[in-house]
């Protein structure tokens, strides 16, 4: 299996941002990467993970949605060949829970309840697809603090 040196940038923004807390220098890199990618023309795979990643790096909430629907679209033409030939250890539809609980916390934050709930719900309907591991408790804390949340609202 070959590199993906498009995978591996983003996971270097992704480092940026996680690991050095430098939101700034990350969305310049996924700028740049999205702008070499060819924006949402390029790979279904380097377009949803580079979206999603996006997303987390953005501080007006209407632009975290943007890159959040992107992502949402993108994995909608992903397939499990291309996911494997990249190395990713996971399923498509292990992918949705996680885009569909940043939709859903985004409607939150703009006050689309209605939106929200209906995200939440879609996350919770694929729940399942998550594999037992960091990456599925993370999503699932996740899912059980956006349902607190919206319960309260």
């Amino acid at each position: 299996m070959e590199t993906d040196d498009v995978m591996a940038r983003i996971a270097r923004g992704v480092e940026l941002h996680h690991a050095r807390g430098d939101r700034a220098g990350a969305r310049a890199l996924f700028a740049q990467i999205w702008d070499d990618i060819d924006g949402e023309r390029g790979d279904p795979l380097h377009v949803c993970v580079l979206a999603h990643s996006m997303a987390d790096v953005q501080d007006d909430v209407r632009q975290e949605l943007l890159w959040d629907e992107r992502a949402l679209t993108a994995a909608g033409t992903l397939t499990e060949e291309r996911v494997a030939a990249a190395g990713v250890q996971m399923s498509v539809a292990a992918l949705y829970p996680s885009l569909h609980l940043n939709l859903a916390d985004c409607h939150r934050k703009l006050g689309d309840l209605d939106r929200a709930h209906s995200h939440l719900h879609q996350a919770e309907a694929t729940m399942d697809a998550l594999p037992d591991d960091d990456y599925g408790k993370l999503i699932r804390g996740g899912h059980e603090r956006l349902t607190r949340l919206l319960a309260a609202e």
